[in-house]
């Protein structure tokens, strides 16, 4: 793999281990220069980075931590080594796929109005847990245009440049939130047909399910509080899900019970009407019963993290930062 001198690479993370020296051996061979950005690690992750030539910068913990903080801070020391053209935007518990970077500065460079580029991402361990099944479907958006990236995705630095980068106050939801400021000043968002990374989630606890998913409710709640009234009606469908199946629905259902008696209970049944129906439209296979289950499950996650958004913003404080592992 030849390395493109109009290409450098941000990778971030905290406490990865091995999966960082991973990622740093994947990635800096296709690239002219990549940096890693620290949050805080405790383990050898520094010097791991440094030991492979990599360029380290160690946010200064005093601020609160965000991944959209963390990738601005890389996306500045990289350019400060040259006027890089495209910036490879990588996790630190992913591994980049062999021939992802060429194939996509190629698209990229024969269409112009695209800036963000992204393939699919897959679970290293998918077999390992339900919970890595779920994220490895998860991932498997659609081809073509579309309106997101995630965390890992080729960017074009003049497009980043012209609309800000990444907002550094959001604590989820920053590349999502990106693409639609990028979308409004008329750029364009394409998945490509091509494996682009592994990724680790390494969830073997429900617990760490039900935080990852209560961070996206935070999320769409604050990414439709953002845009939500614009054209794009950034995550409102999203966020009213989560209120009405994880909120709304309940609460009515026991209000209805405690004034016209518990027969009223029996309404609760309507969740496991809606499982099957879902897994059913999956396929009916062991996969779509788990994905339906976590799809119900999720939405009084979700709803928390819609409430925990709002509770914060009524007492004017910010939310910190929801990690799952």
């Amino acid at each position: 793999m030849t390395a493109d001198p109009r290409i450098g690479a941000v990778v971030i993370g905290r406490n990865e281990g091995d999966r960082l020296i991973r990622c740093l051996e994947s990635v800096r061979g296709g690239v002219a220069h990549v940096v890693y950005v620290d949050s805080g690690s405790t383990d050898d992750s520094v010097a791991a980075a440094r030991a492979r030539g990599v360029e380290v910068v160690a946010l200064d913990m005093g601020v609160p931590f965000t991944a959209a903080r963390a990738r601005n801070a890389g996306l500045d020391a990289l350019l400060a080594h040259g006027a890089f053209g495209y910036v490879q935007f990588i996790d630190g518990d992913c591994e980049l796929r062999e021939g992802w970077i060429a194939a996509a500065s190629a698209f990229l460079d024969q269409h112009e109005d695209v800036a963000v580029t992204c393939g699919r991402r897959r679970e290293r361990f998918p077999g390992a847990t339900p919970y890595n099944r779920l994220c490895d479907w998860e991932w498997d958006t659609p081809v073509g245009e579309a309106t997101a990236c995630g965390g890992d995705a080729l960017m074009r630095v003049a497009a980043l440049q012209a609309v800000g980068g990444f907002n550094p106050d959001l604590i989820a939801g920053e590349e999502p939130e990106l693409c639609v400021r990028l979308r409004l000043a008329g750029w364009r968002i394409w998945r490509l047909d091509h494996e682009m990374t592994w990724h680790d989630a390494a969830m073997t606890r429900f617990g760490q399910f039900w935080k990852r998913t209560r961070r996206s409710g935070h999320a769409f709640a604050e990414g439709a509080a953002l845009h939500g009234r614009g054209p794009t009606r950034h995550w409102v469908t999203e966020t009213r899900r989560a209120i009405l199946w994880g909120a709304a629905v309940p609460l009515a259902i026991v209000l209805l019970a405690l004034l016209a008696g518990p027969a009223a209970l029996w309404l609760l049944l309507i969740y496991p009407v809606r499982l099957i129906r879902i897994a059913l439209r999956e396929g009916g296979d062991r996969a779509a019963w788990e994905r339906a289950f976590f799809l119900i499950t999720g939405k009084f996650a979700e709803a928390t993290g819609v409430a925990e958004y709002w509770w914060g913003r009524l007492r004017g404080r910010r939310g910190g930062l929801i990690e799952y592992k």
